[in-house]
Parts: structure tokens; C-alpha cells; sequence
């Protein structure tokens, strides 16, 4: 990157709760990407998941910004709080629009991370094209993952364009093959970020909840104070 500029990751989610998944895969980005913040983003009313089904947001901001707690560069966003009154959907998009026009004054590259799974929906996004000529993607994905699906989420105008981490031209990559660890296309690239294996997530941490069951180590140890003094997830 050029001398005075900067790179920010954007890190959304429903985060009902954050776990040490989320820190995980956060940690390493930036480890590897050198990455100067992370900004973990919880969806006031993601588009995918009734309203009723998530917890407020005010819990599930109160425990992403726990979790931030003793990481420098993990910094707890309001980007898409809901405004009062509002009952608004939280498309990323709109998010990546307003950080570019934040950062406009100092050269910054963003980063969206998102996990295979969600990547391989990209294209039921709202104006998916557009995000992925807005900024550069961080794919985390677990060992034993056929990468070269993530292909098949990037529209063939776009496809035609990829190129791999060489420079060596592509015309793109049959469902199941291996694909290149950077793809690359015009202005932007999806980058892939290969996890340490782990079962958790964050329904399973609310079925634990449910059950009475210990979820100690599956989340940072502040967030699972606060979700026992407010009683989360016991009904």
C-alpha cells in the first residue's frame, strides 16, 4: 500500500452472540492482511432472518463490543443500528457505501469478510455487483473446503476478468476445483482465508444456553458474564 494509507476490514453479522469463531478469523486477517482495524458490525435487522427470531440489538451489540475488549484492533460499530422508530433492513451494501464516502479523505483499502457459506449467497445480496467492485473480500473457509465454488457466487461478467494470485489468465474454475488463493478482477479481489476448524457457532451456543449447558471457551469470558446476568438464551 502506498506510505499514509490504510487497511480496514469490515466484519458483519447477526453476532447473536459473537463467539471465538468470529475472533478467530478475525485475528487472523489481520495477521495476514496487516490490517490496521476490524470493525465488527452487527445487523440492527438483517433482510435474511425475521425480526422476532434474533435478539435485540442492543444485546447483541453489548456483547460484540465485550468481545472487543483487549484487542486494540477490534473496534465495536454502530454503522447499521436502526434508527428509532425505523424498522429498516440492514443491507451491506448500504454499509460499504458509507464507510468509502467516511474514508474518503485518507487512501484506505476495505476489506468485507464473510464465510464461504454466506460468499456462495452473494448473489441474492442487494446490488451485489456493485459491492464486489466496492471493495476487496476476505473469505474465510474451513480445511477441506472446495474453494473453487466461491467462483461460481462472482457473476460471468465479472469471471471473465479473474485472475490468479500469478497473473496467469483464467476463464474461471469448475464447482469443486481448486481455485487460486487471491481472485483476482478489475478493481478488487475475493481473498481466501483458510480457519482453524471449529465446531462453533453461534446456534449451538444458544441450544447450550437453552439446555443449561456450559458454553465456557466458546465465547470470550466478559460475554458470557453479561449473557448470564441478562439471561439470554435460557428460554
Amino acid at each position: 500500500m502506498a506510505p499514509g494509507s490504510r487497511a480496514v476490514a469490515l466484519f458483519g453479522g447477526v453476532f447473536d452472540p459473537i463467539h471465538a469463531g468470529h475472533l478467530t478469523v478475525a485475528r487472523a486477517a489481520v495477521q495476514r492482511f496487516h490490517l490496521d482495524a476490524v470493525l465488527f458490525i452487527p445487523s440492527a435487522r438483517p433482510p435474511h432472518k425475521p425480526e422476532q427470531a434474533i435478539s435485540a440489538f442492543e444485546h447483541r451489540y453489548a456483547m460484540t463490543a465485550l468481545a472487543c475488549v483487549g484487542h486494540p484492533r477490534f473496534i465495536p460499530s454502530l454503522a447499521e443500528a436502526r434508527p428509532s422508530g425505523r424498522a429498516r433492513f440492514s443491507y451491506t451494501i448500504d454499509t460499504v457505501r458509507r464507510f468509502r464516502r467516511q474514508f474518503a479523505r485518507r487512501p484506505t483499502r476495505i476489506y468485507f469478510i464473510a464465510g464461504a457459506d454466506a460468499f456462495l449467497d452473494l448473489p441474492t445480496w442487494k446490488d451485489y455487483r456493485e459491492l464486489l467492485d466496492s471493495c476487496d473480500f476476505i473469505v474465510a473457509h474451513r480445511p477441506g473446503f472446495a474453494v473453487g465454488r466461491l467462483a461460481e457466487a462472482i457473476p460471468p461478467e465479472f469471471r471473465k476478468r479473474i485472475r490468479t494470485s500469478s497473473s496467469r489468465a483464467d476463464s474461471g474454475f469448475r464447482s469443486g476445483e481448486e481455485c487460486p488463493a487471491v481472485i483476482r478482477m478489475a478493481r478488487t479481489s475475493v481473498h481466501l482465508l483458510e480457519t482453524v476448524s471449529s465446531d462453533v457457532s453461534s446456534t449451538g451456543i444458544r441450544l447450550r444456553r437453552k439446555r443449561g449447558q456450559p458454553v465456557r471457551g466458546l465465547v470470550p469470558r466478559l460475554v458470557e458474564e453479561y449473557m448470564e446476568k441478562q439471561g439470554l438464551y435460557r428460554s
